[in-house]
């Protein structure tokens, strides 16, 4: 995940609230914490507020163990070839 420009984390954080607003869902996915979230956001009260609204209406689901994207890449020599 890269810093948002502000422009991005106000878009990211009317997204989010219209989504919460209006009872509608949203899958985000993320290998770092919330925590480590608000670093990324150039305002502390929206990362405050966006994350807020995240955490508190979610439902979060923990996958541990080894990525899967590794085995997909073209590159890979774990990729199976079939003939």
């Amino acid at each position: 995940m890269r810093e948002l420009t502000a422009q991005q984390a106000d878009d990211l954080y009317e997204l989010v609230s219209e989504r919460t607003r209006t009872g509608r869902s949203l899958i985000i996915t993320s290998n770092r914490s919330p925590v480590d979230w608000y670093p990324l956001f150039p305002n502390p009260v929206v990362a405050e507020s966006l994350l807020d609204r995240l955490i508190n209406t979610s439902h979060q689901i923990f996958m541990n163990g080894p990525s899967y994207r590794p085995r997909k890449s073209p590159t890979s020599t774990k990729a199976t070839k079939t003939d």
